[in-house]
């Protein structure tokens, strides 16, 4: 059944803009950033086009970008020739098509492999969003880094710390240390309207500080973006849609209203050429205030699950699929059908039944998959959630209590994760024909390995075989968690990549 739906799904080439991303930590003021009170229309006899105040709109702009430009840097990518196969450009080229026909991809990967270290792999923007140096960004910029710098505005340079990143939502946080930086407020991203103005920010093709200028074309966009890339396990795609021009560069960089606030970070296109067609994707700046909230306070992001398995009513194609598949015959329509339960599911203990169409959760009405996953994706284990949902055709109400991952209700911590969750990958043993076809005496396949994760950033993808971990051979997952379970430094992976060739390379134990 999951292949037929896949194959259903909408193909778009996508974009997403280039460079390296780090989530700024944040600094919510209670400032009032509805700029749906904004009003760009009068009845004056002076103006003409449907009324509207030109003069108004254009000083609105350059108030706007005044405050916006300051706080929007450029971030550089530096990441060793080894890290390649993994390197962010593999997502550019992706995300924003290749317009050579895959001899662009090619020809980027060499100059990578031939370009010196003191030259960064790629370049993408980042918004100060405290005075203290904290920088939110997109993780796709900061995939892989060895190093990250940031350039403010004024040209000054720092080297950046990466204080965390959420693959899931393509959100990264940076600090620079350094006071008194200026820096934006997060706006109330549920009160942005379609045909509001907004700006974007950033550092396209090399053209530090940026403003172009343009209305919010939709809300809740979902474009299967980050689950095709196969880094984010659970990805929450609820996209800002606009036609401000964005480009390769302006990844990480702004989305503001006509007051200068935060109203989303500028994350992916959607194009056939690689480049500005017109549709560009920003993730809302209330999801990502969360992530930054939980990446500063915790560690790590704090997801909640409904535990839920579901069909997306509005796709009339994926709900042909699925009455194919399990000869059924549910109609297209709005809202998110519950199709089955995974383990230990809050849902299931709140009454809900495999069947039931989920309309509303809380005060936020469900049309499709991408408002489930943005209202639910936004709440931490624990929290409790009204769920509205039609059965039979009645409507009912019951309240979850959402949970992690494994079931759990409450909060953790990086010291309450698992080895093999601190270093960000899974393994799993190899048999004794695969060792004797690569010539060696132990081995374990890396699987699920976390972009960003310290396996990542040592070189290791998904397939990879680790022979030894510190100088000890190793056989299974439980191997690698007695030797790093209490160990703090250095740690020193041996490991062949695809082709069997060997490489040893370290990570400090976070």
């Amino acid at each position: 059944m999951k292949s037929t739906l896949k194959k259903l799904l909408p193909f778009a080439v996508v974009g997403v803009i280039s460079g390296a991303t780090t989530v700024g930590g944040l600094q919510y003021l209670n400032h009032d950033s509805n700029s749906a009170d904004q009003s760009y229309f009068t009845k004056s006899s002076n103006v003409s086009f449907a009324g509207m105040n030109s003069s108004a709109v254009g000083d609105d702009f350059v108030k706007a970008a005044k405050t916006t430009v300051p706080a929007v840097v450029t971030i550089k990518n530096y990441q060793s020739r080894s890290n390649s196969r993994a390197s962010e450009q593999d997502l550019f080229d992706f995300f924003f098509g290749d317009p050579f026909g895959g001899r662009g991809q090619q020809r980027q990967r060499q100059q990578q492999q031939q370009a010196p270290d003191n030259m960064p792999s790629g370049m993408g923007s980042g918004v100060i969003i405290s005075p203290d140096g904290y920088i939110i960004s997109n993780n796709h910029v900061v995939a892989g880094a060895n190093k990250l710098e940031v350039v403010l505005s004024n040209k000054k340079s720092y080297i950046a710390t990466l204080v965390g990143t959420d693959p899931n939502t393509d959100i990264s946080l940076l600090k620079i240390e350094e006071k008194g930086l200026p820096y934006l407020n997060f706006a109330n991203s549920d009160n942005i309207e379609v045909g509001q103005w907004v700006l974007a920010v950033g550092n396209p093709l090399g053209l530090n500080s940026t403003v172009t200028a343009g209305i919010v074309s939709a809300k809740g966009r979902g474009i299967g973006i980050l689950g095709s890339q196969g880094k984010a396990a659970n990805p929450i795609e609820s996209f800002i849609q606009t036609d401000a021009a964005i480009n390769p560069g302006n990844s990480g960089g702004a989305l503001v209203n006509t007051n200068g606030d935060l109203i989303g970070i500028n994350s992916a296109i959607q194009s056939t050429t690689g480049y500005y067609q017109g549709y560009g994707f920003a993730v809302p700046a209330n999801l990502a205030r969360k992530i930054v909230e939980d990446i500063k306070k915790f560690g790590i992001v704090q997801r909640g699950f409904l535990g839920v398995t579901s069909l997306d009513l509005s796709n009339d194609q994926l709900v042909a699929a699925y009455n194919k598949e399990k000869n059924t015959n549910y109609k297209a329509g709005s809202g998110v059908l519950v199709t089955g339960f995974g383990e230990s599911s809050g849902a299931e203990d709140a009454g809900l039944k495999t069947g039931d169409i989920i309309t509303q959760i809380d005060t936020t009405p469900i049309t499709d998959f991408a408002d489930l996953s943005i209202a639910i994706g936004s709440k931490r284990p624990g929290d409790k959630v009204t769920v509205t949902y039609q059965r039979n055709g009645k409507p009912s109400t019951t309240t979850v209590t959402l949970r992690d991952q494994k079931g759990g209700t409450s909060t953790r911590t990086k010291a309450d994760l698992s080895v093999t969750e601190k270093i960000g990958a899974d393994f799993q043993g190899i048999d004794d024909k695969t060792k004797a076809y690569y010539g060696v005496n132990s081995g374990i396949v890396a699987k699920n390995v976390v972009e960003g994760g310290e396996m990542a950033k040592a070189g290791i993808v998904d397939g990879y075989i680790i022979t030894e971990i510190n100088g000890k051979p190793v056989n299974s997952q439980k191997d690698v968690e007695n030797i790093l379970g209490k160990f703090s430094g250095t740690v020193q992976v041996k490991y062949m990549d695809d082709y069997g060739r060997g490489y040893q390379r370290g990570f400090k134990m976070p």
